[in-house]
């Protein structure tokens, strides 16, 4: 067998991954793989499960039923962990203790560390490195809680919700950043809700909801999956009349247009210009992430009521 056609064996990965908090079951039996150099991002509402999956994959939680494997082996192990960097919502460091003095003491824990200087650089904190935690922003805290979680070289990166609190400027240089990362062959595993950075970062998606995988796929594929396209005219008829026609899933009004959102765009079109002989500024567009997030999570949340 031609090694080149062997599979690519996952950095991390769940099976059948079941977990449960009392009558709550955040986790469903869940897949999901996380593959060498990629960066793959996890969506999905608020008690989706991201959370959890992240607790598993890192260690800090163990599956009621399935299996969870961190570089071939049980990611509780310590020495496995150490495989890999997280940065957290909620970093709980030492808040009297100086930036550079936490990122030298966390950089102590691995053999081949960043110089603390290249650590300091990428995560924007030069200046700041003698400033006490507690005196920093909530911002400049989430680049110090990146800092540490890059500052051993890890393989293997887990990033949770990272540019909450930042600027857009900063959320911008935070994600020239993971490029760089990226290029450099670290794998990224990327929670957010900001759809426009899993789309602009992300090489593959993995879409939860109810504790379910509800789709996978790249953000282009995604966008493909989910149904419809968006239209945007300026129209004598209502949002309202609009929304009541079959096949329309979304109408919303915009600066005196109309954006509507359909599976079928060529009929949408047909009856519109048949109602609407005045209609003008037609534009066809496809649907950007964020609303094929809306659509396929909508799809599921359907199927699970029917």
């Amino acid at each position: 067998m031609n090694a080149s056609l062997s599979p690519v064996r996952p950095l991390a990965a769940l099976r059948g991954a079941r977990k449960r908090y009392g009558a709550l079951t955040a986790l469903d039996g869940i897949d999901l793989a996380v593959l060498p150099g990629e960066v793959l991002a996890v969506l999905g509402a608020n008690g989706a499960g991201k959370t959890t999956a992240l607790g598993l994959l890192t260690g800090r939680l163990s599956p009621d039923e399935g299996e969870v494997e961190l570089f071939g082996s049980d990611p509780r192990d310590p020495a496995v962990r150490r495989g890999i960097g997280v940065m957290l919502q909620d970093g709980g460091l030492a808040d009297t203790v100086r930036v550079a003095e936490h990122v030298r003491l966390f950089s102590s824990y691995y053999a081949d560390p960043r110089p603390l200087a290249e650590t300091l650089a990428l995560a924007g904190l030069e200046d700041l490195a003698r400033r006490p935690y507690a005196e920093l922003s909530g911002g400049q805290q989430r680049r110090v809680q990146f800092a540490l979680a890059i500052c051993g070289r890890p393989p293997l990166l887990f990033v949770d919700e990272p540019t909450v609190g930042l600027d857009v400027e900063s959320r911008r240089n935070f994600w020239s950043v993971l490029r760089r990362l990226r290029h450099e062959g670290t794998a990224i595993v990327l929670t957010t809700h900001y759809l426009e950075e899993a789309d602009a970062l992300a090489d593959r998606v993995v879409l939860l909801g109810r504790g379910r995988v509800l789709a996978q796929d790249t953000p282009a594929g995604l966008k493909a999956r989910a149904a419809g396209k968006r239209v945007r005219a300026r129209s004598a008829l209502s949002a309202a009349e609009i929304a009541r026609w079959p096949g329309v899933s979304r109408v919303q009004s915009d600066d005196g247009r109309l954006d509507v959102t359909a599976a079928d765009v060529e009929g949408l079109l047909r009856r519109w210009l048949a109602a609407d002989a005045g209609l003008a500024e037609l534009e066809v567009r496809p649907l950007n992430l964020e609303e094929a997030f809306l659509s396929l999570t909508a799809a599921s949340t359907d199927e699970v009521t029917a």
